[in-house]
């Protein structure tokens, strides 16, 4: 893990497949209470990484249906309830400990969410490379976080005299080509990092490798994302009702493959698989009084098709 403070870089922690940087004041109490200017964290591995971000959401979603919206009345009629059951209620302090971690786990969401939050995801061209970065892009549109920039790391040199050297580098290039491609179609910057033969571990080594965290909008209180407390929402919902007769939800899956995407609809919810991913979106409220009518996954767009319910929807 990193922070920046007043222009002033330290370094504390090993290597990762992501990183995730913001702004430290960004919400919640204990960004309000940061010191730091930007926070930047290094992640797991592209797949674990995605999963802890998503996991203060998860496990919200958890205590919101261990203990659901309306346990206060049932906190009043637990001794009631308990002799009506025959088994025994929650205890006070069960309520007690679920509304705190909640908080916890809103405020760690909070700073997640946060348009200034972005990830940077770090990899060395390679055969694994590629299917990592489709992966990182499904996953984090999935859950709505915001892809800044990808670092190409260790590029060995590309004119070197040693044919062997020059045979890693060329294989290098092939596949630095092969993610080019990929950060084009999203409009994401690729960065080239040079190998150093060794580790970078001083604030002078990340300068010589041109390390710039504002590059890519990561700067707190700067242009574009950072200067919102809302982030947008990645699902969007376009009326067809007079032409088509329906509506459409729209979520942009960059990466994603039909083999791998998987739609249920449940109640008031869908649950969305996507690239070994899973999250569990609440339905508008006007698609609730609607019937899944079908689903395409088009140039790395997922749309899915709702039609009015005649029980549900008004005449």
């Amino acid at each position: 893990m990193g922070f920046v403070r007043r222009g002033r870089f330290r370094t504390g922690g090993g290597g990762g497949a992501a990183r995730a940087t913001g702004a430290a004041g960004g919400s919640g109490r204990t960004a309000d209470l940061s010191p730091w200017d930007l926070v930047v964290v290094d992640l797991p591995a592209v797949r674990d990484a995605v999963a802890l971000l998503a996991l203060p959401e998860q496990l919200r979603r958890y205590l919101g249906r261990l203990l659901p919206a309306d346990r206060q009345a049932a906190r009043a009629l637990r001794p009631v309830l308990a002799q009506l059951a025959g088994v025994p209620m929650p205890a006070e302090w069960a309520y007690e400990a679920a509304a705190r971690a909640d908080r916890e786990l809103a405020s760690v969401q909070a700073v997640i969410e946060h348009p200034g939050t972005a990830v940077a995801v770090v990899l060395e061209p390679g055969p694994a490379a590629e299917r990592a970065l489709r992966t990182a892009r499904t996953g984090l549109a999935l859950y709505g976080h915001r892809l800044a920039a990808v670092v190409a790391n260790r590029l060995l040199p590309t004119a070197s005299a040693d044919p062997f050297l020059a045979g890693l580098s060329a294989g290098q290039q092939d596949h630095l080509k092969a993610l080019a491609e990929q950060c084009a179609a999203d409009g994401v910057p690729l960065r080239e990092l040079p190998h150093l033969g060794r580790e970078p571990r001083e604030p002078d080594e990340a300068a010589v490798l041109g390390v710039d965290v504002t590059a890519a909008g990561f700067a707190p209180g700067g242009p574009g994302p950072a200067t919102s407390r809302t982030r947008p929402d990645p699902w969007s919902v376009e009326e067809r009702l007079a032409d088509k007769g329906w509506f459409v939800w729209s979520l942009p899956l960059p990466g994603a493959g039909r083999e791998a995407l998987d739609l249920v609809r449940r109640g008031d919810e869908l649950v969305v698989d996507a690239g070994g991913f899973r999250r569990i979106v609440p339905l508008p409220s006007a698609l609730r009084r609607c019937t899944v009518a079908g689903a395409a996954l088009r140039e790395g767009v997922l749309r899915v098709r709702f039609t009015p319910d005649p029980t549900l929807w008004p005449r």
